[in-house]
């Protein structure tokens, strides 16, 4: 019974892309050395007569192997292996040493310090070619494991890349402390904080000039004016909690407590209004503002699961919304606590009794500028 299995034919390693250096003070022998070479397909030889022309060649070249004779004058091979090994700006090819009887120690000594292999004189073609096919072998493993590390740094890179902007994003969307806590794995985060203020703005006019203008243009200038607020708030140390259409909120003394978190609201919302004149001039327009000022307790925390966002809730922050909300164009309208916490510090006028849904009648005055800046 026939078949047609056939046994497997070993592989055969194509050469003919491989560089290799011959090294050898003995023309002779280099020109045996290159029909050995020729008659396994290697095509890309190049001669050196000396060590010293081969460390010129090597560093204008890249080689795949180097068949490197010992005994040589002025620099012999273990003197060329040497400054090949100790130089890392060198690209050393794999190297096999030649030599004869008379220097075996050295070729030895020469295994020792990361030469391929050894090939005695004089050369047997059998042996010849299973050194040279060892040698290609073992450059196209370390190759593969090169590339493989390459990639693997390129993966770990790309990575981390994508973890910094993961990073900058939280940033952009939580307060620091906060993103810190979810980078550590905490999943239920939320605090009460006795004492915060808390600040409200909307813009006047802005439908109207979200109506003339295109939605590109208008998200352009959204973005220019409230990311001078950002700016502003950043450099006052509040922080900025969000913004819902043209509206902005941003609170003071969380997540981190401060004793003044009532001062730089007052303060962010007297510079906004400097912020939005700026913006008015620059851009031919002529938006107006409310903003509300409220102070006392409240419960923040990070809600949501895939959009995940920082937010407060609680009567203060209630109160806050509807002095925003019964401001006038161009005033800030600050609650009873704010009034109390902003003493002796900004001069107020009195507003009045304004009367905010679910809250009832409240006392409000409107804050004007600082009596006196700090310095």
């Amino acid at each position: 019974m026939s078949s047609d299995v056939h046994p497997k034919q070993p592989e055969v390693m194509d050469f003919s892309a491989f560089k290799v250096l011959v090294v050898d003070d003995s023309r002779t022998l280099r020109l045996i050395l290159a029909q050995q070479l020729g008659a396994l397909g290697i095509h890309h030889i190049t001669e050196a007569t000396d060590g010293l022309k081969a460390l010129e060649l090597v560093k204008s070249t890249a080689f795949d192997l180097m068949l490197l004779d010992m005994e040589m004058p002025e620099l012999d091979g273990l003197g060329v292996l040497e400054i090949l090994r100790s130089d890392p700006a060198l690209e050393s090819p794999a190297v096999i040493v030649i030599s004869g009887a008379s220097a075996l120690e050295r070729a030895y000594k020469c295994i020792e310090m990361g030469a391929e292999d050894y090939l005695p004189k004089p050369f047997n073609p059998v042996l010849l070619k299973a050194r040279i096919f060892s040698s290609f072998e073992k450059k196209r493993l370390r190759d593969l494991e090169r590339e493989r590390l390459v990639a693997l740094d390129q993966k770990t890179q790309r990575l981390e890349f994508e973890q910094l902007k993961t990073e900058k994003l939280m940033l952009n969307i939580l307060p620091r402390p906060i993103a810190e806590r979810l980078k550590r794995g905490e999943q239920h985060i939320s605090a009460h904080y006795p004492e915060v203020s808390i600040l409200f703005s909307d813009l006047i006019g802005f439908t109207e000039m979200a109506s003339g203008v295109s939605a590109t243009e208008l998200v352009r200038l959204l973005n220019d004016l409230f990311t001078r607020f950002d700016r502003r708030a950043e450099a006052l140390g509040l922080e900025k909690i969000k913004t819902i259409g043209d509206a902005y909120m941003a609170a003071g003394g969380l997540p981190i407590p401060r004793a003044d978190h009532a001062e730089i609201c007052a303060d962010m919302a007297l510079g906004m209004f400097d912020d939005l004149a700026a913006f008015n001039q620059e851009h031919g327009r002529s938006l107006d503002m409310r903003i509300g000022i409220n102070s006392g307790p409240v419960v923040a925390g990070v809600i949501g699961y895939t959009k995940f966002s920082y937010d407060l809730w609680g009567n203060t922050v209630n109160t806050a919304s509807r002095m925003e909300s019964t401001s006038l164009p161009g005033r800030v309208q600050v609650a009873p606590a704010t009034h109390a916490a902003l003493r002796g510090k900004f001069s107020m006028e009195v507003a009045g009794q304004v009367m905010c849904k679910g809250i009832g009648q409240v006392h409000t005055h409107f804050l004007l500028p600082r009596t006196s800046r700090p310095g």
